[in-house]
């Protein structure tokens, strides 16, 4: 998926800006940079177990934001590296509604060459807009 790292924007942190056609897409991107930061290799995430998500936000920038802090909490309370394995996102009346499928595995020292420890998201700077390419998105990671 793509995404570029931008060393200028954060000194303590690490920023990215991802981008998708679609916003499962820009989601899934987001995703796949934030678990880059930890993992080396995404390719060493096995998908042993499977988690569900369900999440209602106001904004789709809140929505992000919530779907970042998932993969967090799975690291920190159950030692697991997730990616996304499904996703949807739709509009419900004035809210936006998200349902992903996250496969993974705990994390296996002799496997998974672990970066840096990310702790949270942060809204610093946080941003998701509609291009005309598609979605754009810009992220910081408290580390």
């Amino acid at each position: 998926m793509p995404y570029e790292y931008l060393e200028e924007m954060a000194v303590a942190d690490i920023a990215f800006h991802a981008w998708g056609r679609d916003v499962e897409e820009v989601f899934t991107s987001s995703v796949e940079a934030t678990m880059n930061v930890m993992v080396e290799d995404l390719g060493s995430i096995r998908p042993v177990e499977m988690r569900e998500v369900h999440l209602e936000q106001e904004g789709l920038d809140l929505l992000l934001f919530e779907f970042l802090q998932e993969f967090i909490y799975y690291k920190d309370s159950e030692k697991l590296m997730m990616l996304v394995d499904k996703i949807s996102v739709i509009k419900n009346y004035d809210r936006f509604a998200l349902k992903a499928v996250l496969k993974g595995e705990r994390i296996d020292p002799q496997r998974h060459h672990t970066r840096a420890d990310v702790k949270a998201v942060t809204l610093h700077r946080f941003h998701l807009v509609e291009t005309d390419k598609g979605w754009d998105a810009m992220v910081i990671l408290d580390i």
